[in-house]
């Protein structure tokens, strides 16, 4: 399998670590950054960029994953978002690796570097990548219903909403806390 990552300052130890281990297992390993330390670099190209990456291979047919990672794991979570065609999902733990993949059919795994063991992170993304999608119907009904707002904008109807009323609040709508 093709895996492409990609990391912050805070994850370069781990990157260095995960590109050695995931080859051992025979994955091809495409690092999309950073290629040195620096202390205030700007994670989101390298995030976007292996993201990118993965929607491209995907796409083209080849059995593809991501992996992001930074302090925390979420603002790399976040910028791999953003890319058309990704579900990013921040795993802390062996089930939700196994979930965000099952359930989700995520295609990027964030993780924070900090916030865990080398040994703890490769565990979530052995399983992360070893676990396949359960093609569920409610699973890929719900996919469908994300991928199809990140398309063009459309939701399933609101169950609030009235024959006379909107269905969502347009900008000129303010929400008053007070009245509830």
């Amino acid at each position: 399998m093709r895996i492409h990552i990609a990391t912050d300052h805070a994850g370069l130890d781990f990157s260095t670590q995960l590109q050695h281990h995931l080859a051992e297992q025979g994955h091809d390993v495409i690092d999309h950054g950073p290629l040195e330390y620096d202390p205030v670099d700007d994670y989101p190209a390298f995030c976007i960029r292996a993201a990118q990456a993965v929607v491209h291979d995907q796409a083209a047919g080849i059995e593809t994953l991501g992996v992001v990672f930074g302090g925390s794991g979420n603002g790399e979570q976040i910028a791999a978002n953003k890319v058309r065609g990704i579900r990013a999902a921040l795993v802390w733990n062996i089930p939700t690796a196994e979930l965000a993949r099952q359930h989700n059919d995520a295609n990027v795994i964030a993780i924070g570097a900090r916030q865990h063991t080398f040994e703890e992170a490769a565990s979530f993304i052995d399983r992360f990548i070893a676990t396949p999608f359960s093609g569920e119907e409610r699973h890929a009904r719900r996919i469908a219903q994300i991928a199809a707002y990140e398309d063009d904008g459309s939701l399933l109807p609101d169950p609030r909403a009235t024959t006379a009323g909107p269905d969502v609040l347009d900008a000129s709508d303010t929400f008053d806390p007070e009245a509830g």
